[in-house]
């Protein structure tokens, strides 16, 4: 399109990717890939052509538009466009682009601001399940400036609470999708959980490393990765998700115990690159994973005390906090988040 599309740069959490509207998007879906496919510059390792910027997490999507469900203000479709390949894929939400979302949505209109600070209620098309995310918004003006700081991004910025309703099998349809804490596949125990972001958890020990290895580690250890791909290959069916082959999920999280203090140490490739940090709703599966009464996460969590628990997963550049209420029962009433966004560009982009 050589007239351009509106569109806005944000980072969201430890991500970073393209903001639009829908009305702005070919309405076609696969005029819309090849148009988002030529704006990142997919496919080549460096996404030299376009705005990518040669990593899964800054060559992601938001699509957004006004919601027309009772009691939602907007609804957000998330597209991970693949870096390498010529692949855009809805099969998975992000929590960290999810934090652009309320900003975004009031800077484009769609939410009026209220007051000090303004709920954006969000319908994640992707999983179907919605989040309340609050924006800081002085004199009806979104502010990015903050004191709040995040692991994985420098600096600090203002913070944005997201808290997240019904996302038990959000993707797979069962929290745990197999009906067991814990399943063995190709002699690896694991366990098969989608809190929001479907996870397959394994123990680092079972792959001969620590689990406190770097990313570039990770990746150079052709041998694990191999290990790593032919079990999430195998899991996708278990899990609901079908020939995950061309699928950005599930994410294949290793852990191991803390050695900061934490609840519990990871290591999450998504597919195929290691994570730098971890994604807000893998987070969240993989906490809940440390709370089940069997399964490798169980096995290493250092689970605090109380029915409110605050739980800190470590990952690579450091931790990151999920809160989850517990109800008598023992079982997930609702999770919440702390992120932070920051507005980068507005204008036209140029597929």
């Amino acid at each position: 399109m050589s007239e351009g599309i509106r569109a806005m740069w944000m980072r969201g959490g430890t991500s970073k990717g393209g903001y639009f509207l829908a009305a702005d998007l070919p309405q076609d879906v696969k005029t819309r890939d090849g148009t988002l496919l030529g704006i990142m510059g997919s496919p080549d390792p460096r996404q030299i052509d376009g705005l990518g910027g040669a990593d899964p997490l800054t060559s992601k999507v938001a699509v957004v538009r006004p919601s027309e469900r009772e009691g939602v203000d907007v609804d957000y479709l998330f597209l991970q466009v693949f870096v390498d390949q010529a692949i855009v894929t809805d099969s998975q939400n992000c929590g960290n682009i999810l934090a652009g979302v309320g900003p975004f949505a009031i800077e484009r209109g769609l939410v009026k601001a209220r007051a000090e600070r303004t709920e954006v209620r969000i319908f994640m098309e992707n999983t179907r399940q919605i989040a309340v995310a609050t924006v800081e918004t002085p004199g009806g003006r979104v502010n990015y400036a903050g004191e709040t700081r995040i692991d994985g991004v420098p600096g600090s910025a203002a913070s944005i609470p997201i808290v997240f309703e019904d996302t038990a099998g959000s993707t797979c349809g069962a929290l745990l999708p197999s009906g067991r804490a814990a399943d063995t596949v190709d002699g690896v125990e694991v366990t098969l959980i989608d809190n929001g972001m479907p996870c397959v958890v394994l123990g680092a020990a079972d792959f001969g490393i620590r689990g406190d290895e770097a990313p570039a580690e990770l990746e150079a250890n052709a041998v694990l990765r191999e290990r790593v791909e032919a079990i999430r290959l195998k899991a996708g069916p278990m899990m609901n998700l079908g020939d995950v082959r061309e699928k950005s999920v599930p994410k294949m999280t290793l852990v191991s115990p803390p050695r900061h203090g934490g609840m519990i140490s990871t290591r999450t490739f998504i597919p195929h690159r290691c994570h730098a940090a971890i994604g807000v709703l893998g987070a969240v599966s993989v906490a809940t994973a440390c709370l089940l009464p069997e399964g490798p996460a169980a096995r290493h969590a250092k689970v605090p005390e109380g029915s409110t628990k605050t739980m800190s997963v470590e990952h690579p550049t450091g931790e990151f906090t999920v809160i989850a209420n517990l109800d008598e029962a023992g079982n997930v009433q609702s999770t919440g988040v702390l992120r932070t966004a920051r507005k980068l560009a507005d204008g036209v982009v140029f597929a």
